[in-house]
């Protein structure tokens, strides 16, 4: 992973409406990040997904970080090791690192979720992608392995660690 200079975490980090900074995720939603890990220090990495019907992550693995969902709108399909489930407005999920877990967009409206992963790191994922102008699997694959995730994909490509 890309090393990432830390602050002091003495001030508030802020996101105000309409100062997001914007990015993608590996499978094209939005993404606004509120906080990163440079900003800190490496505690927690805070963004909204804004997610359209029927999409979501294929199943994957982190490697690093426990991740915490709250479903804003939409109506959400979970899979976490061999539990699936739904989760609804209002709905908190919390997803272990190194147990393999994916989510969609159930629901014919595009969905919002909030997220918050510990430690922090995994946003530069998106920033990556985004800056890199990652068009294809393989190229997101790539940034996602230097990440610590692990998918059919990142293995497939002998990129798993």
């Amino acid at each position: 992973m890309k090393q990432v200079a830390m602050s002091d975490f003495t001030k508030a980090v802020t996101s105000l409406p309409g100062h997001e900074r914007i990015a993608r995720t590996p499978f094209g939603a939005t993404i606004h990040i509120h906080a990163t890990a440079a900003e800190t220090n490496g505690t927690i990495g805070m963004w909204e997904t804004f997610t359209p019907p029927g999409q979501g992550p294929a199943p994957h693995t982190h490697t690093r970080e426990t991740e915490v969902f709250r479903v804003i709108r939409g109506t959400y399909l979970f899979l976490c090791g061999d539990n699936e489930f739904v989760a609804e407005p209002g709905a908190v999920v919390v997803l272990p690192p190194h147990v393999e877990h994916g989510w969609r967009n159930i629901s014919d409206q595009p969905g919002q979720m909030f997220a918050i992963v510990s430690p922090g790191g995994c946003e530069g994922l998106f920033q990556e992608i985004e800056a890199s102008g990652a068009d294809t699997p393989e190229k997101i694959a790539r940034i996602e392995a230097r990440y610590g995730l692990r998918n059919r994909l990142t293995a497939a490509l002998g990129l798993d660690v």
